[in-house]
């Protein structure tokens, strides 16, 4: 008797939304995708590069000369997008943006037929 309670109870438990999403059994839902916030605008003369784009230093940055290469290794930011870059002269170098470093190569093309799409 104590179980056939138990299990109604579960059951009426289960059919009322307590404002918890929680998945169907059996299937898998998508990822929660966050907007942005609505001050998070991007900084002028912001470069969107991704993990292992090649870049270069423009500005001498922490023992790092400039026109050193090197590869990201990081990139993360909301409204500042900045990366970590792992240089060739083995400096590791991170909170770094479009002030400090440019894209080259592949990497410069992709950026360069972004921004001829975007006009």
């Amino acid at each position: 008797m104590a179980l056939g309670k138990l299990k109604a109870r579960v059951a009426e438990l289960a059919s009322q939304n307590l404002g918890v999403n929680r998945p169907s059994w059996g299937r898998m839902n998508g990822m929660e995708f966050w907007k942005p916030h609505k001050l998070a605008s991007p900084h002028t003369g912001q470069i969107f590069l991704k993990m292992n784009d090649r870049v270069r230093t423009t500005a001498e940055v922490h023992g790092v000369p400039v026109g050193t290469e090197g590869k990201v290794i990081l990139a993360n930011g909301f409204s500042w997008q900045r990366y970590r870059v792992l240089f060739e002269n083995g400096a590791e170098v991170g909170d770094l943006d479009h002030r400090n470093l440019e894209p080259i190569g592949r990497t410069a093309k992709r950026l360069a037929k972004l921004a001829a799409k975007n006009t």
